[in-house]
Order: structure tokens, then sequence, then C-alpha cells
């Protein structure tokens, strides 16, 4: 009874945190600007159970695709015993399923023993590539720090739960084949049964002592796991889904107008008709985080940091300072310095830093070339570019600071219809001189 309330006060507490945690970052992603995303709902789900289930963009990479989807099969199918496990803690049970599942029982614990020790092997291999191999998107500047330190302690977390799995299989094999109370017999266990042996000359008392341990140890460091995802780059288990499912539907080389300017040029080329009203009050593109719209907040919170936009970037690849996924990192973290400041004082107004500027530099978001390579790289989804462009637009429209070379641009659009400073009959002079040549 006494390891039941105990059980029962960990199980209530890592709840509490997690939802606090949970309500916390919801909070965040609503600071953002209203948007409505809400057309096209079967293309949406589509979309979700293709990306966010199915792992499809993964699986553009082969080799990592195969041995990422070992990892997401394991993290979901054998926490499903963990169900088993919270109910055995507070029932006082011992494997409380195995009485209704019968036969199927053990043909499922060997399963996920398979799978455990599959993750075991993929998360060795993670941590070589990301410690060891001199792969350019692990070696970034902004993956110094926690962002290199949060990927190792994941992993490792993901082999010592599998190994505390594994562990206590082991020992209650030995405790079954001993008669042992409360450890009945059900079969032979695969994967642990192959080191059970180092174990056989431990006596009862031991065996069950060590079996406990790892009980508790897988549980609660699942439990303990779940909470620190909320403040991990591996958020995107479970946005992932809301992403993928309200991610963006129109051709990926589509960039969305602003609506106010969009109106503005119909009327003054005769498209639409001056309606006589005002026109609309407010800023152009985004200078803080709270500018962006809550769907540009929920792509920084599902960021994997794994890196692949960066990758395919070409203005990183041609050394410019930008990189997609450092832009991500930096919305995620001013919005949580904005909740966090929020959560101090309710009334909190302004600390005098802005995402652009304190966070990204003016430097990063002139080098887009807005290729869309960072949003098709994406497993799942995510849009840097949208973001990017909404701080471009403020930098130039509201802040007046795009390049002289760019001023020079925009003049002879507005003046000549074109970057050239040239009038539109002398555009065609230059064929004149090659038919004189030919």
């Amino acid at each position: 009874m006494i390891s039941q309330i105990i059980f029962a006060i960990v199980l209530i507490l890592m709840g509490f945190l997690i939802q606090k945690r949970i309500r916390f970052i919801s909070r965040n992603i609503k600071l953002g600007r209203d948007v409505d995303i809400s057309d096209r709902k079967k293309d949406r789900w589509r979309n979700m159970f293709l990306l966010a289930l199915g792992q499809k963009k993964m699986f553009d990479r082969p080799l990592v695709g195969f041995l990422h989807l070992i990892i997401y099969a394991g993290f979901f199918i054998i926490n499903v015993e963990v169900l088993e496990i919270i109910l055995d803690g507070l029932l006082g049970t011992h494997r409380v399923f195995e009485p209704i599942l019968g036969s199927l029982y053990p043909v499922l614990i060997n399963f996920f023993e398979i799978l455990a020790a599959g993750v075991i092997l993929v998360c060795i291999i993670f941590l070589t590539r990301r410690n060891i191999s001199q792969i350019p998107r692990f070696r970034s500047s902004e993956l110094k720090s926690f962002p290199a330190l949060d990927a190792n302690i994941i992993l490792i977390s993901e082999i010592i739960l599998m190994m505390a799995f594994l562990g206590m299989n082991a020992a209650e094999a030995i405790l079954q084949s001993r008669g042992v109370e409360h450890y009945p017999q059900i079969g032979s266990f695969w994967i642990s049964g192959m080191f059970s042996h180092l174990l056989e000359n431990w006596s009862d008392g031991t065996l069950i002592f060590y079996e406990r341990g790892l009980w508790w140890l897988h549980i609660i460091g699942i439990l303990g796991f779940a909470l620190y995802v909320t403040y991990s780059k591996h958020l995107h288990i479970g946005l992932a889904f809301p992403n993928t499912f309200f991610a963006r539907l129109n051709q990926k080389g589509e960039i969305s107008n602003m609506a106010n300017i969009t109106t503005e040029v119909k009327i003054a080329l005769g498209l639409s008709q001056d309606t006589g009203a005002p026109p609309v009050a407010g800023s152009f593109g985004a200078k803080d985080a709270t500018d962006l719209n809550w769907k540009h907040l929920m792509d920084a919170y599902s960021c994997s940091e794994c890196g692949r936009c960066t990758s395919v970037c070409p203005a990183n690849l041609t050394g410019k300072m930008l990189s997609p996924r450092k832009i991500m990192m930096d919305v995620r973290d001013r919005i949580t310095d904005i909740g966090t400041a929020i959560d101090k004082d309710p009334n909190w107004k302004s600390d005098g830093k802005s995402l652009l500027g304190d966070y990204t530099s003016q430097e990063e978001i002139l080098a887009c070339t807005s290729c869309n390579a960072c949003v098709e790289a994406c497993p799942i989804n995510i849009n840097p570019l949208d973001i990017i462009l909404e701080m471009r637009r403020y930098s130039i429209m509201e802040a007046t600071q795009a390049p002289a070379s760019w001023n020079s641009m925009f003049n002879n659009l507005e003046n000549n219809g074109a970057p050239w400073a040239m009038p539109a009959n002398d555009r065609g002079k230059w064929m004149e001189k090659l038919k004189e040549e030919n």
C-alpha cells in the first residue's frame, strides 16, 4: 500500500508539472496574431498522417529515415507497456495484462524487446554521428551549449530507459524460473534472456530488489522524459501532428502578400474599386515574435533542430550568416522569454528587446534568396521563409533599412516597371546590336 501511495503521488506530481508546461507553451503560441487556417480539412488530415505519423519526408534520406523510424516506432509502441506499469503501480498488481491477453502477452513483450534493442543500437549510431562524425549541420554555431547537450541527453536517456526495460525482464525471467511469488510464468524473453545468465547466482532478494529498482527507474524515467521533452527540441514528438495539419497547402513557391498592400495596388492599377474606406492602420511585417501569427510560433516550437533546412540553404552554403534553423530557434527563444516575463508580471509590456535586432540580425534576413529550399526540406513542413519575409518587410517598409542597391531597384520598379534604370522602350535595343553583328 505504501508503494502504491508513493507511486500515485509521483504520478500526480509529474502530471501537474507536465500540464503546467503544456499550458505555458500553448499560451505562448496564442500570443501570436490570429490567422484562419480552416480550409481543405481533407488535405490537412492527409498531410498529418503522411508527414507526422508516416514520417514520409524523413525518407528523403533513406538510411537516416529508416534509423529514425526504429526510434520513432520504439518510442510509441514500447510505451504501450507504460499503461500496464501505471496500472500495476496504482493497483499493486504485477503484469496486469497477462491474464487478459493470455498467450498473446509474451509475443508482445518479445516484440517490445526487439524494438528496445533496436532503439539502443540506433541511439548509439546517432550519438556517434552527432559527436564524432564531422557532419556540417551538427557543427553549426547555433548548436553550441544547450542545443548540443539536449540531443545527447535525449539519446542517452532513451538508451537508459530501454536498458532498464530489458534489465528488469532479465531479472524477472530468473524469478519466474524459481517460482518466486508474484512472478508468474509467462514464457521466455528473447533479448533479455540472452544475458539473464549473468544474474543466475544472485539471491531471490537481490533479484527482486534489482527488478523493482529498474521498474521504478523505467517508469519515473519515462515520466521525467515526458516533462523534459517540453523544454527540449523533442517537443516535436507531439507538435508535429498539429503543425503538419495546419501547414500551408498552397504552392511551395507562392509568397503570401499583405492584404492591405494588395488592395492599394489593385486600386492603383484599376483592378479594384476604391470603397472610400480609410486604410487599415497597423505596422508592416514583424519586428518581434508577437507580430508573427500563431502558426509561425507553433512552427518554432515544433522545430527539431535537425538542420535539414540549413543544409540545403544556398545562402548558408555560400558562407552567408543565414541559417533557417537558427531563425526558428531565435523565434522560440524570444517567445519563451516573453512568456516567462508575462508569468512574472501579467502587466508586462516590453523589455526593450525585439526578435529582429536582439535575436536575429539584419544581415541574416537580407541574405535569404526566397528560394523555398528550407520549406521543401523540413520533415514536418515548418516554414522559416514566411518568418524571414515578415521580418524583412518590417525592416524595409517600417524601419527603412533596405540596402542602397535594393532601394535603387525599388525605385526602378516603381518608375520603370522593371529592376533596370531604363525606359521600357529601350529594353530591346541590345538585340538590335546583335542583329547588326550577325
